[in-house]
């Protein structure tokens, strides 16, 4: 549906959704004109979530940062850590007198909680993408799933929310007594699950008609509007960094990668709210795999923590305190996408800049493209399944 240009702007109606609408993932306000049951332009604000944390990045220590990576993106707090921890220690390996490596065993762990944090992630977008377009049950049935995920986590490091369990140079603490056959178990109920989610909410008339063709953006546009993550790959954009640019032990995993297929058919295109939707799902697949695979990896733990093998974390203190000078930016892909941090040092115990790159942030940019022409009822429906979680916004 078009809208004519020449529809005097005193006919239009000015609404606003937020800043404290339940549909919008956050504190954010979207200025809504429309004409009619038509949206004419749709403007994100930004802002009410602010907090100045990559300011403070350069205020403390470079290991004190990492809580404060936990609110970059509250939904997956175990990949905020990973995305801040491995570019800074990429940024100590630039100096020749740094000798490191960071312990397979939390390389492996790494990937583990990674995953499964991706897994609670997605089950949150998909779920309140549902409940956005009306359907309230799915939702409880992810949220249900996702804490089976925080129960393991709670286990590991204590917090079910922000996590600050990944450091600089491996992770906090060592898989607890009992903790493979948890996630094991879980794995196994949680695929079964699934099997009745796709059955409630995927392969449902309504909701798949509700999403097929809404909002859709071609392979061209995601690349021009800087989309990332399961935004761009719903658009058919075969990318994904755990692949192309492997860190930790992805590149022995072989990450597989779906991209949007016009899964609706006949009435859906590649690149549609639906396609997004079922691209989060098929990664909650891989990622089962993904956590699998990385277990059989695990090597056994050592008695010394910096072992190369078995230990859980490098001996980085000294070089913390004096550490070298340079710049560096490093990606890694988090559930909402690509997840890049350029860190500046200028050799003092503080970086002289921290500046983070998020895949939210480019998603609420096409809100405005993507939105014009499209139905009151249906903004609801986009926005989720962009996924965008306002702290990675507002910084």
């Amino acid at each position: 549906m078009t809208l004519d240009a020449s529809t005097p702007n005193g006919e239009r109606m000015t609404l606003n959704m937020g800043p404290h609408h339940p549909a919008t993932h956050g504190v954010l306000r979207i200025v809504v004109e429309s004409d009619g049951e038509v949206v004419a332009t749709c403007t994100p604000d930004h802002g009410y979530l602010h907090r100045s944390i990559e300011k403070i990045g350069e205020c403390v220590e470079w290991p004190m940062f990492v809580p404060y990576t936990d609110r970059v993106d509250y939904v997956c707090a175990m990949n905020a850590n990973l995305a801040y921890c491995v570019a800074a220690e990429k940024l100590l390996q630039t100096d020749p007198a740094a000798t490191f490596t960071v312990p397979r065993r939390a390389e492996c762990i790494r990937v583990l909680v990674a995953e499964l944090n991706r897994i609670s992630s997605h089950l949150v977008a998909v779920g309140a993408m549902a409940m956005d377009v009306g359907a309230y049950t799915p939702f409880l049935h992810g949220i249900a799933q996702r804490e089976g995920v925080n129960d393991i986590f709670e286990k590991l490091c204590g917090q079910r929310l922000t996590y600050n369990y990944v450091t600089i140079g491996g992770v906090a603490f060592d898989l607890y007594d009992g903790a493979i056959d948890d996630i094991r178990r879980f794995l196994d109920q949680f695929e079964r699950e699934m099997v009745r989610f796709n059955k409630l909410v995927t392969t449902n008339t309504i909701f798949r008609d509700r999403c097929a063709g809404v909002a859709t953006v071609s392979a061209k546009e995601a690349v021009a509007w800087g989309l990332v993550g399961p935004n761009l790959r719903g658009s058919g954009v075969d990318f994904d960094v755990r692949r192309d640019e492997p860190y930790c032990v992805y590149g022995e995993l072989g990450v597989q990668v779906p991209v949007g297929q016009a899964f609706a058919g006949r009435k859906g295109q590649v690149g549609d709210a639906y396609d997004r939707y079922v691209v989060r799902l098929l990664e909650i697949q891989e990622s089962i795999r993904l956590c699998r695979e990385v277990l059989k990896l695990l090597p056994p733990s050592a008695e010394k923590p910096n072992d190369p093998i078995g230990g859980i974390q490098a001996d980085v203190g000294k070089l913390l305190k004096k550490p070298g000078k340079g710049e560096i930016h490093v990606r890694t892909e988090a559930p909402r996408g690509e997840m890049g941090y350029f860190l500046v040092s200028d050799g003092t115990k503080s970086l002289f800049r921290v500046r983070c790159r998020t895949g939210s942030f480019t998603a609420a940019g096409i809100f405005h493209h993507v939105m014009r022409g499209i139905f009151l009822a249906d903004v609801v429906a986009v926005i989720g399944s962009f996924d965008v979680v306002v702290p990675e916004i507002d910084r």
